[in-house]
């Protein structure tokens, strides 16, 4: 039978065999993703944190020194960095009329053998003392500084950054505990601060974390961190909405808060209601930050 096919004359050409195999676009772009994924789940660390306004260690409206029962409660979460606002360093007062009140300041009684590194930064001094923020931490701190970000008048407010150094990390993790103003004209301020010291104390890639009480129950943190130091909150973005944490038997307000910056993830940490509901007149926040 005739071939429709016109035949090759001798003197023809022929084209050479060859077979390229292209992997399809998509399929290539996977196979590099996953391979990043593995690479950067390899030098990946997670790490615990805890943020809670102790209110001196005293429940609300001072009715009752329960420092032991929230050291205990404060242990059971597991934190690896805890921050902590309104921190008594000393009171003459209190050490002489309180039973069982600490001979050491209370960040080293919280501490005691869990946390054997930790910082603390003065902000309110008094006629029988002072307080003020402290970071508990398992990793070494390696520096640490107390920023006055005080505005004017009696209220006395700071910005304590530590720099921890994190097993498995080249780059140092920050870490700052914040307790701002009452007065928004002076949290604003204060806020605007906080992205000033992100901005030119530390290094653009370095993971940074701030947690603490922002007294921002007007919800204006937000926008001014994520514009003006690239730092979002862990509970806006996991639930759309920040945790209410004041006052602690029947939160309404959002004062307290944990901001992160160059987290590859992070997730909240529900505490229950009790025994934090009776240890300070603000709920603790706890979340899970991956770097």
């Amino acid at each position: 039978m005739p071939s429709s096919e016109t035949p090759l004359k001798p003197s023809d050409p022929v084209a050479p065999s060859v077979s390229v195999v292209v992997a399809p676009p998509d399929e290539a772009d996977a196979l590099a993703q996953t391979q990043a994924a593995i690479a950067t789940a390899a030098q990946s660390v997670s790490i615990k944190v805890l943020t809670v306004n102790i209110h001196k260690g005293f429940t609300f409206f001072n009715r009752k020194f329960i420092l032991h029962e929230l050291r205990e409660a404060v242990r059971t979460v597991g934190a690896d960095v805890v921050f902590l606002q309104e921190v008594t360093g000393t009171h003459a007062r209190h050490e002489s009329r309180v039973a069982n009140y600490p001979a050491t300041p209370h960040y080293e009684f919280l501490a005691d053998t869990i946390w054997p590194q930790f910082a603390y930064g003065r902000n309110a001094v008094y006629t029988n003392g002072h307080h003020g923020n402290a970071v508990l931490s398992k990793f070494p701190i390696v520096h640490f500084e107390n920023r006055d970000v005080s505005i004017s008048g009696p209220e006395r407010r700071g910005l304590l950054h530590c720099v921890l150094e994190v097993p498995g990390r080249d780059t140092h993790v920050h870490a700052i505990c914040v307790h701002l103003g009452l007065a928004e004209s002076h949290r604003l301020k204060q806020l605007h601060m906080l992205c000033d010291m992100v901005h030119k104390d530390i290094p653009a890639s370095a993971p940074v974390i701030a947690a603490g009480d922002f007294n921002d129950w007007r919800r204006r943190a937000h926008a001014v961190l994520e514009r003006g130091a690239a730092m979002h909150e862990v509970f806006v973005n996991a639930n759309g909405k920040a945790a209410r944490t004041f006052p602690a038997r029947f939160p309404v307000l959002p004062l307290d808060r944990i901001y992160v910056r160059n987290a590859i993830g992070h997730s909240p940490v529900v505490l229950p209601l009790k025994p934090w509901s009776h240890l300070s007149d603000h709920a603790p926040l706890a979340a899970e930050i991956e770097f």
